[in-house]
């Protein structure tokens, strides 16, 4: 187990962070951050509402989606294209590998 966690660690990360967005309310105005600034008390950062566009897209609502943050569609995509490559590639050095 603990193999499989190490060798798709990020997969997984990709996968829980995806979940986590998608079970989130993103009419909340704020909800858990992992945002320095954020934390720092600072007001105002670059990737403010990117979080809460990904979850609007993820419940369907892209124009909340695109007005919360213009980004936030592009970065989905990217996020899945990585989820598919991960997971392409650990399937396939899965089935390479010989059988313990």
């Amino acid at each position: 187990m603990k193999k499989f966690i190490g060798k798709n660690l990020e997969l997984l990360f990709w996968i829980a962070a995806i979940i986590a967005l998608a079970v989130a309310d993103p009419t909340v105005p704020s909800h858990y951050t992992l945002c320095p600034f954020k934390l720092m008390g600072i007001t105002w950062c670059p990737g403010c509402g990117l979080g809460h566009s990904i979850a609007f897209l993820l419940h369907g609502d892209v124009k909340n989606s695109f007005d919360t943050h213009w980004i936030g569609i592009p970065a989905l995509a990217v996020i899945v294209y990585r989820v598919v490559v991960l997971a392409k590639h650990n399937l396939i050095s899965s089935e390479l590998s010989p059988p313990k």
